[in-house]
């Protein structure tokens, strides 16, 4: 059985292998496409739609326990490709 995990974006649940992970480092959130980087994640639909539901949640600061603004152009210029 796949890990399920929930998307910061749209907060629907799907397995693991569908979503991005993202992080933080200094309070720039960066997509994790190994799932390998130290630090806390979230993960959130490769979609650009979900990604705006996400940033206009403000749900990146909340997810990664960022104080501030965070910067997620990383995020958004990977999923425009």
């Amino acid at each position: 059985m796949e890990p399920v995990r929930t998307c910061i974006g749209c907060r629907s649940r799907a397995p693991r292998s569908s979503l991005l992970r993202v992080v933080a480092q200094n309070s720039r959130v960066l997509a994790d496409t190994s799932a390998v980087l130290p630090g806390r994640g979230a993960w959130l639909h490769p979609t650009l739609e979900c990604f705006r539901l996400a940033q206009r949640r403000r749900a990146f600061g909340r997810a990664l326990r960022l104080g501030g603004e965070t910067d997620a152009s990383d995020v958004e210029n990977r999923l425009n490709g």
